[in-house]
């Protein structure tokens, strides 16, 4: 990968992939990601850029647009933290077992997490939570989904995946955000229908969403809210 720019337009170069039509998509965090055909020539890839730089700049604008709705969340009682789509207000206790529970319909965070470790340390126990809560859900629904499919997924992780909602590698392991957790069960439904049609498609092609309509008929609607909202289901 590399970083290139032309004009006003930075962007970062992706490898060739065997697809004949070059792949430039605005990711989450508002940076430009160019997937062109092997044939081509770093010049000639900036030349697509050049030539799709309205595109582009209309992307970016409807980008800052959407990212602007952001939630900045605070790390006191009474404040809400989604999970599976649903909104649970914070409550600072005490004493627990746990670091965080979900319980009674609230996220419980211990007190000293918070003055002792600041916004970095809670933010990182809620992490942890999506992570270990979230796993066997994902499982669970890969399972569904890929006989669905008619695949085979190999290793599951929820990790940090930056920009990316999820990955699928070519051995068929499956990555997928922590952040998915917030989001309602029909988007998560959604994000790993999309990953696990990747095993079929490698790329965004006709065939690809053909793949993913099989299974999901309404995923546009659902594409549509990740794409909208997506901005929401952050800490």
């Amino acid at each position: 990968m590399q970083l290139r720019q032309v004009r006003d337009i930075e962007y970062q170069l992706l490898p060739g992939s065997d697809r004949q039509t070059t792949d430039i998509v605005i990711e989450r965090d508002g940076l430009i990601t160019v997937r062109p055909p092997k044939r081509m020539t770093p010049e000639q890839v900036d030349e697509t850029v050049l030539a799709k730089r309205m595109w582009i700049y209309r992307n970016l604008a409807e980008w800052r647009d959407l990212n602007a709705t952001r939630v900045t969340r605070e790390w006191v009682s009474g404040e809400t933290f989604l999970y599976l789509g649903s909104c649970y207000r914070l409550q600072l206790v005490a004493e627990q077992d746990e670091p965080l529970k979900l319980k009674d319909g609230r996220f419980c965070l211990l007190r000293e997490i918070v003055e002792c470790g600041g916004q970095d340390a809670a933010r990182q126990v809620f992490e942890v939570f999506y992570k270990t809560k979230g796993l066997p859900r994902i499982q669970k629904r890969v399972a569904y989904f890929a006989a669905k499919v008619g695949v085979t997924a190999g290793d599951i992780q929820i990790k940090d995946l930056g920009y990316r909602w999820a990955s699928c590698t070519k051995r068929g392991d499956l990555h997928f955000h922590w952040k998915c957790l917030m989001a309602p069960l029909t988007i998560i439904d959604y994000i790993i229908v999309h990953e696990l049609c990747h095993m079929h498609h490698r790329n965004h092609s006709d065939a690809f969403w053909n793949e993913v309509d099989k299974v999901l008929p309404d995923y546009r609607e659902r594409k549509e809210w990740l794409r909208t909202r997506g901005a929401e289901l952050d800490l």
